[in-house]
C-alpha cells in the first residue's frame, strides 16, 4: 500500500542534509592533494575599470526604487584551494555570502524600517553600475561583442551585448562563472545519472531515483521536445535555439578557459572528475539537451501541480467503510476542501473560474480493490551500497508538496506616492550554491535584471524590465491524472483502445566508487520505468478483480522545453508594454504558477499552465478508466498534446486592490490540487495584514516589506487558530496548576504577537521560548486526540497521508523536512479551526460534516484540550527538539533555523528562521515608456 513519507528525496532537495556531505572530505584527503591545491591558481581576476570606465543604465525607470537579494551571495564557484581554506579555516570566496547577512538581519530590523534604509537589507536592483562600483571588466573569450562587468557589492554580472549571439554567449559564459559545479550537477540529477557523476551517497539515489521516475526522458526524447519547441513557435522558437546554442557555446568555452588555467570548481577533484597534479581528466561540454534535462528538474520542483489520486482513492474507501458511501464521501468532500468558502484567495473581486470541480455525475472511476495497491519498483539487479531509498521509492504519485513562494502587490490607489508598490519572490529553499542566480542582460531584444535557475539562465526568469517587475508562486492547480490501464497478456501488456500493446521499457543503469568527496562504497543499480501511452506505470492493483497498472500523464510531459518562449517574451522590452502583454507572456508557460506584474500604473495577475480539458464526468482526484471516453478531450498520444482550457479560464485579473498569494488558493471555484486549502492558510498571514494597509493607504515600500517580514516571523498556529483554542478552555476556570502556568505562558506569547523571533539578534534564543516549545509539542497531540478517536486509526492514517498535520519550522516529518524556512503551509490548522468554531457554536461555513473535538460537546473538547496540553507542557527541549547532525537536542533556534544546505564545497552558518522568499524583490517603478 502507498504511503506519504516526508521528507521525500524531492523535497529534501529543499533541505540540508541530503547530497553528500562536502565537509567531510577533509577526513581523507591526502596531504599532496591539499599542498597542490594551494599552489595552483585561483580563478583569474578580469581586468579592473579604470576610473573612467562606467556601464551606462538603460532605459531604467525605477528611480533607484527597484532593489533585491538572493543569500549566500552570488560566487558559487570555488577551486580546490578554496574549498580546503574554507573547510580548514572557515574563509568564503569572495561574493560567497555578502548577501547573507543583509538577508538575515531583517528579521531583527524590520521594525524600524524605512524606505531609506531598505537597501540595508537588500541590494539596489537598478540597471547598470555606477563607474566608482565596477570591480571588473571582461570580454569574455576575447569577443568584441559583449562585455561583463561585475560590480563591487556583491560581484552580480551585468551582461551587455551587441549582437544577440555575443549577448547570449556573455551570459553563458558568466552562469559557468557563478555556477558551473551546480549546472553539471543538475543536468546529472535530470537525466538520473547522479550516482554515476557525483557518488552513492544513499541522497544522491534518492535524488537520481525520485526525478527519473518522473520525467524517465531518453536522448532521443530530450531532442524532440527541443525539435517541437522551435517547429510551433515561428521565428520565437528558432530565436530561442539560436541563443540556447550561444548560451551554451558560453558556457563551454569557461570549461575549456578554466581547465586549462587550472580554476574549474573543486568539486571536480573532489569526485574525481580532474586530478589535481596532473590536471588529468575532463569536464563534459554542455548540450541544448542537457538544458531540457535541466528543466525537467525545476519543473518537477516548483511547476508541476495534481497527482495523489491513488492516495485519495484510498483515503475515500477508508472513509466510505467507516460512515457508509454516502455519509463517507461527504465527510472526505468536507476533508479535501475542494472549494473552501472560508478559503483566502488571490483573485477576490467575485469572479469565478471553474476547474476541476466535483462532477455531478461522477463517471469513469477505477478505484483499487482494498489492499491491492502496490508500488512499481524502480529498482532492479542492484549490488553493493545500491538500492531503492525509502523516501524515493515510497513518495505518493505525483503528490509531494511543492508549496513556495510569496507576493504582495498593491495597486497605486492605495499608495503613499500613487504607483503600485510590490515586495515579492520564489521561495527555492536555502543552498550553496543556491539553486538561482542573479544577473543583467542587455542585448538586441533582451532588457532585463533578476534571477535564473542556474544552467537554465539565457533569460530572465524572474526579476524587472525597463520599466515592469515580474514574479511567480507556484499555484499546484492539477495538471497530472492517473490512469487504470488493464494488463492483457503478461504484466508489461495493456489495452490501448482495445488493442493489446506492449509497455515500453527504458533503463537507465549507473555504478559508482569511492571518491574524496563520497566514501559511499562502490555499488550499482538499473532503474526501470515501463511507461505507456498514458504515461509511466506507478502502482499495479487490481479493480474488481482486474489486474491493473496506475499510470501518471502530466500536461508538461514531453514539454519542459516549451516554457522558454514564454521567457523571451517577458525579457522582450518590445513585447512587454504592459499588463495585458505580461499576460500574453506568461500564457506562453506550461509549468503551474500564479505571475505577478507591476509597473508605474498597473498590476497585474495570471495563473499559468496546460490545463487538460477532461472528459464530462471524470473526477480528477481519482483514477480513472484508460479508455477513450474517458481521455482527455483532443488528446494525442504520441506528442502528448490535448486540448487546454482557455486563458480566459485561468484566473487573471488586472489592477485588484490588491493581490497576496502564499501557495494559497487562486479564485472561487479553481480546485486546487493539493489539500489545505481551507479556513486557516500561511496566506491568511499576508492577507489579514495587507488589507489592513490598504484600509489605512499611504502604502510604502517599507510598510509592504514590514508586512511581508512580520509574516515570515508568524506562527501560524498560534495567530490563527490558537485563540479559539484558549476561548474552549477559558470556558471554565483551569484549575490544574501545569495546565494553568501553560496557558499562561501561551497567553503572554499570542499578546505580543505569536512570532517566532530572537530575543536580541543573534542571540540564538527565542523570546517566549517556553510557549513556543509548549505549542510544538501540544499540537500533533491535540489534533491527533481530537480527530482520530471519531475518524478512527485507519481513516486518520488514511488524512495523514493526503495532508500532514504540522508543518512547523522544526518538524522535521512535515512535507518540506528541517532547515528549510518555508513552513506552515501544509498542516491541519482548517480542521482544527473549523472543528474548534462549530464546539463553540460559532457560524463555520464549509463544515466537516461531523464534530470531532471531545465528541462534540464543550466540556468533553476542553477536557482533551487541557489533557493534551499537560502533557505538551511536561515535554522537554530535547524531547520536542531531539536533535540532528547540525543542531545538539534540546537546542529550539537551531532546529529551526536555516541552513545553506551544500551542494559543493563551500559552508555556510546557521541563520534564524524566516519564512520568505529565497529571492526577493521589492519594486516601485516611478515613470513608464
Amino acid at each position: 500500500m502507498p504511503r506519504r513519507t516526508s521528507p521525500t528525496p524531492l523535497v529534501r532537495l529543499r533541505t540540508p542534509g541530503g547530497f553528500p556531505g562536502f565537509p567531510g572530505f577533509l577526513k581523507t584527503a591526502s596531504v599532496c592533494a591539499l599542498v597542490a591545491a594551494l599552489l595552483s591558481p585561483f580563478a583569474p581576476t578580469a581586468r579592473p575599470a579604470s576610473a573612467a570606465e562606467q556601464v551606462t543604465a538603460a532605459n531604467d525607470h525605477c528611480g533607484g526604487q527597484c532593489s533585491d537579494i538572493l543569500p549566500p551571495g552570488q560566487n558559487g564557484n570555488a577551486t580546490l584551494a578554496q574549498i580546503l581554506l574554507n573547510q580548514i579555516f572557515g574563509t568564503q570566496p569572495e561574493h560567497a555570502e555578502d548577501q547573507l547577512g543583509p538577508y538575515a538581519n531583517l528579521a531583527k530590523g524590520y521594525p524600524t524600517l524605512t524606505n531609506a534604509t531598505v537597501n540595508t537589507f537588500f541590494n539596489d536592483a537598478s540597471f547598470g553600475v555606477p563607474a566608482d562600483q565596477v570591480a571588473s571588466t571582461l570580454k569574455p573569450a576575447g569577443r568584441t561583442d559583449v562585455t561583463i562587468v561585475r560590480d563591487k557589492k556583491t560581484g552580480v554580472p551585468h551582461i551587455t551585448g551587441t549582437t544577440r549571439y555575443g549577448t547570449e554567449f556573455g551570459v553563458g559564459y558568466a552562469a559557468a562563472q557563478d555556477r558551473l559545479w551546480l549546472m553539471d550537477v543538475f543536468r546529472h540529477v535530470g537525466r538520473g545519472q547522479l550516482t554515476a557523476f557525483a557518488g552513492g551517497d544513499p541522497s544522491n539515489q534518492g535524488l537520481e531515483q525520485q526525478f527519473w521516475r518522473n520525467a524517465p526522458y531518453t536522448e532521443a526524447d530530450l531532442q524532440a521536445q527541443i525539435d517541437n519547441a522551435v517547429a510551433t513557435n515561428g521565428d520565437r522558437g528558432r530565436q530561442a535555439l539560436a541563443d540556447a546554442n550561444a548560451y551554451l557555446d558560453g558556457i563551454n568555452a569557461y570549461i575549456d578557459a578554466s581547465d586549462s588555467g587550472r580554476y574549474f570548481p573543486g568539486e571536480y577533484v573532489l569526485t574525481g572528475h580532474k586530478d589535481s597534479i596532473t590536471n588529468a581528466g575532463t569536464i563534459e561540454h554542455f548540450k541544448v539537451t542537457d538544458l531540457v534535462a535541466l528543466g525537467s528538474v525545476i519543473g518537477a520542483l516548483f511547476g508541476s501541480g495534481g497527482g495523489g489520486e491513488v492516495d485519495n482513492a484510498l483515503s475515500l474507501l477508508a472513509a466510505q467503510e467507516k460512515y457508509g458511501v454516502v455519509e463517507g464521501t461527504e465527510l472526505w468532500e468536507a476533508f479535501r476542501e475542494r472549494n473552501d468558502p472560508e478559503a483566502v484567495l488571490t483573485v477576490h473581486d467575485g469572479r469565478s473560474f471553474p476547474y476541476a470541480g466535483k462532477p455531478a455525475d461522477p463517471q469513469g472511476a477505477a478505484l483499487p480493490d482494498p489492499g491491492s495497491v502496490v508500488r512499481e519498483p524502480l529498482i532492479h539487479d542492484a549490488t553493493g551500497t545500491g538500492g531503492p531509498q525509502a523516501g524515493a521509492a515510497s513518495a505518493a504519485v505525483g503528490s509531494a508538496k511543492r508549496g513556495m513562494s510569496n507576493a504582495l502587490v498593491v495597486s497605486g490607489r492605495s499608495t503613499a506616492s500613487g504607483h503600485p508598490v510590490a515586495v515579492f519572490g520564489p521561495q527555492t529553499g536555502y543552498f550553496a550554491p543556491q539553486l538561482l542566480m542573479l544577473q543583467e542582460i542587455q542585448g538586441p531584444g533582451l532588457s532585463a535584471r533578476g534571477a535564473s535557475f542556474a544552467g537554465l539562465s539565457m533569460y530572465v526568469e524572474l526579476g524587472r524590465g525597463q520599466d515592469y517587475a515580474w514574479s511567480a508562486t507556484t499555484s499546484g492547480q492539477d495538471i497530472i491524472d492517473t490512469y487504470a490501464v488493464e494488463l492483457c497478456q503478461d504484466d508489461h501488456h495493456y489495452l490501448y483502445r482495445g488493442t493489446c500493446t506492449a509497455m515500453e521499457k527504458v533503463e537507465q543503469k549507473n555504478s559508482w566508487k569511492p571518491t574524496t568527496a563520497d566514501g559511499t562504497a562502490a555499488g550499482s543499480y538499473t532503474m526501470r520505468v515501463w511507461r505507456t501511452k498514458y504515461g509511466p506505470v506507478e502502482y499495479r492493483a487490481t479493480v474488481g478483480g482486474k489486474k491493473v497498472a496506475y499510470t501518471t500523464l502530466r500536461s508538461s510531459f514531453l514539454h519542459e522545453a516549451d516554457s522558454i518562449i514564454g521567457f523571451q517574451m517577458l525579457n522582450d522590452p518590445d513585447h512587454v508594454k504592459g499588463p495585458e502583454s505580461f499576460q500574453t507572456a506568461v500564457q506562453h508557460i506550461n509549468y503551474t504558477f500564479n505571475w505577478f506584474y507591476a509597473d508605474a500604473t498597473h498590476t497585474a495577475y495570471y495563473n499559468s499552465g496546460d490545463n487538460p480539458v477532461r472528459a464530462p464526468g471524470v473526477d480528477s482526484e481519482f483514477p480513472a478508466w484508460a479508455r477513450p471516453a474517458y481521455e482527455w478531450r483532443d488528446w494525442v498520444p504520441a506528442t502528448n498534446t490535448a486540448r487546454y482550457t482557455p486563458p480566459s479560464a485561468h484566473p487573471n485579473s488586472v489592477d485588484q486592490d490588491y493581490y497576496v498569494s502564499w501557495n494559497n488558493k487562486q479564485a472561487l471555484d479553481y480546485s486546487t490540487a493539493s489539500w489545505g486549502d481551507g479556513s486557516v492558510h500561511r496566506g491568511n498571514l499576508l492577507d489579514d495584514r495587507v488589507k489592513k494597509l490598504v484600509a489605512v493607504g499611504g502604502v510604502t515600500r517599507a510598510s509592504l516589506v514590514k508586512a511581508m517580514a512580520e509574516a515570515a516571523l508568524a506562527d501560524l498556529r498560534a495567530e490563527d487558530v490558537l485563540p479559539d483554542l484558549l476561548k474552549v478552555i477559558d470556558s471554565s476556570p483551569v484549575t490544574d496548576s501545569t495546565a494553568a502556568a501553560a496557558v499562561g505562558k501561551l497567553r503572554t506569547w499570542l499578546a505580543a504577537g505569536g512570532r517566532r523571533t530572537e530575543t536580541a539578534a543573534g542571540s540564538k534564543k527565542y523570546a517566549d521560548s517556553d510557549a513556543i516549545r509548549i505549542l510544538d509539542a501540544w499540537w500533533p497531540l491535540l489534533v491527533k486526540a481530537e480527530f482520530e478517536p471519531g475518524l478512527g486509526t485507519g481513516l486518520y492514517t488514511a488524512f495523514t497521508r493526503n495532508l500532514p498535520v504540522d508543518e512547523s519550522p522544526s518538524a522535521a516529518h512535515g512535507p518540506t523536512g528541517a532547515h528549510a524556512g518555508s513552513a506552515f503551509q501544509f498542516g491541519w490548522w482548517s480542521y482544527v479551526d473549523k472543528d474548534i468554531r462549530t464546539v463553540l457554536g460559532e457560524p463555520v461555513r464549509g463544515g466537516l460534516t461531523r464534530t470531532f473535538c471531545g465528541g462534540g460537546t464543550l466540556t468533553g473538547c476542553r477536557d482533551v484540550l487541557l489533557t493534551t496540553l499537560k502533557e505538551a507542557a511536561g515535554k522537554t527541549a530535547a524531547q520536542v527538539y531531539p536533535g540532528d547532525t547540525l543542531c545538539a537536542a534540546g537546542d529550539q533556534w537551531c532546529a529551526d533555523s536555516i541552513v545553506q544546505r551544500t551542494l559543493g564545497g563551500i559552508k555556510h552558518g546557521n541563520i534564524s528562521w524566516q519564512n520568505r522568499p529565497t529571492y526577493q524583490q521589492v519594486v516601485e517603478f516611478t515613470s513608464h515608456r
